[in-house]
């Protein structure tokens, strides 16, 4: 039996995500969780084989949910459920740590075949994922700027292509707004810009945001 858990912070995803899983004879949700935190009691709690893990939750980043969920259970496998787009953010989360990246739009579809895929141990992509990550060259000085970053450092970056300030950056992060801007200087460094305008301007240029 594969038990899953649905982390989600919309109820109504939720129910539909559990009625398409639980028609299947072989699996079963053990339980939902609408925050990271009610996800990690629930991992530490309940015996489950999967996560379907929504990375846009209210508490924490999709991240670092998922960071801390494969510290404290490397043999948990995490599909990637959102609707932030796969060729920009699927690969960075499946180098993270996931074991697949799902759009919401397809999971009516495909969420089957995907926990099917995740749970005998191999990798759910799509065929538009599949092909961003055959194109990337080995060469990092042939990859756009925002791929030279790291995960915490794009997570700020997209925050600040966001129109997020650097105290609201902190508060959602747990971090020092010191530290936030730690970050940003190392971001402008990296994509070699000088101010805020030019990473947002960056960001709208690459469909970031």
């Amino acid at each position: 039996m594969i038990k899953v858990i649905i982390v989600d912070d919309h109820p109504v995803v939720r129910r539909g995500l559990k009625q398409i899983i639980d028609d299947e004879p072989d699996m079963d949700v053990v339980g939902e969780a609408g925050d990271a935190r009610e996800c990690f009691e629930l991992v530490r709690m309940t015996d489950c084989n999967l996560v379907v893990l929504d990375i846009t939750l209210p508490d924490w980043s999709g991240i670092d949910v998922l960071n801390q969920l494969k510290y404290e259970k490397p043999n948990l496998q995490i599909l990637i459920l959102s609707v932030l787009p796969e060729d920009q953010y699927g690969l960075r989360l499946i180098k993270a740590g996931a074991s697949g990246y799902l759009m919401k739009e397809s999971a009516l579809t495909e969420l089957v075949k995907a926990i099917r895929k995740v749970s005998s141990g191999g990798k759910y992509v799509s065929a538009v994922l599949a092909e961003s990550m055959l194109s990337l060259s080995d060469d990092s000085e042939e990859l756009p700027s925002h791929e030279n970053l790291s995960n915490r450092e794009y997570q700020i970056f997209c925050m600040i292509a966001q129109g997020k300030s650097q105290k609201s950056i902190a508060s959602i992060l747990r971090i020092s707004e010191k530290t936030v801007s730690t970050y940003r200087s190392r971001i402008m460094g990296k994509m070699k810009m000088s101010n805020n305008s030019d990473l947002i301007r960056y960001a709208l240029e690459q469909h970031l945001v």
